[in-house]
């Protein structure tokens, strides 16, 4: 059996999402912004009656997993699975500072290339720690639940697309989620890919 829908939520907005700063793993917390955009998701995935929250271990993702216990009285659970891909030595900086100090890697990552030499890591590995812990979550549960996963842009596009069987190196077809935004994923028993999108990128201002 599997949770007969997973919710992907991206957490709330940070002062360097409002930069426009690379964040990938740095422990940023919400904003002021982000708080009151958590709380309005919350409200709505709350009617969605989910059965288990689970969250990267970033302090912006659990502030935004805390927000829907808060209505649900669900107890959400860390995996640090679940983290943005990490940039490396680019974190923290805008793309105007990267570009400045890499150009050549700035431009192999704009390509949809790799960029060598930052420690990024790579799109497929995270790609693949992201779906190998939002499919186990989900094959706990039966396919009345509801299954609500709370992570960050990068690692949701690229857990979803391996999870709909396309190759996240190569494969750039998903935007990324708005902060504090959701996307819906049910199984596919029986079909290839195993699971299938049926809404993208929902949200409140």
């Amino acid at each position: 059996m599997t949770a007969g829908t997973v919710i992907l939520w991206r957490h709330g907005q940070t002062d360097y999402n409002a930069a426009r700063r690379l964040q990938g793993q740095s422990d940023i917390p919400l904003n002021h912004a982000g708080v009151r955009q958590a709380d309005l998701a919350a409200t709505a995935l709350a009617a969605l009656e989910p059965t288990r929250i689970i969250t990267s271990d970033l302090d912006r993702a659990v502030s935004t997993a805390q927000a829907l216990a808060n209505r649900t009285g669900l107890q959400p659970s860390a995996d640090a699975r679940l983290r943005e891909r990490s940039f490396g030595e680019w974190e923290g900086l805008t793309q105007e500072q990267i570009k400045a100090s890499w150009p050549e890697a700035f431009a192999a990552w704009r390509q949809g290339r790799e960029p060598e030499g930052v420690g990024a890591e790579t799109r497929r590995d995270c790609a693949t720690r992201v779906a190998a812990a939002v499919q186990e979550a989900a094959a706990e549960l039966d396919d009345g639940d509801v299954l609500v996963v709370v992570g960050h842009g990068a690692a949701i596009t690229l857990g979803q697309t391996a999870m709909l069987g396309l190759d996240p190196g190569s494969w750039f077809g998903l935007t990324g989620l708005e902060n504090s935004g959701w996307t819906l994923m049910h199984p596919n028993p029986g079909r290839e890919p195993g699971w299938r999108l049926s809404a993208y990128n929902l949200g409140l201002d």
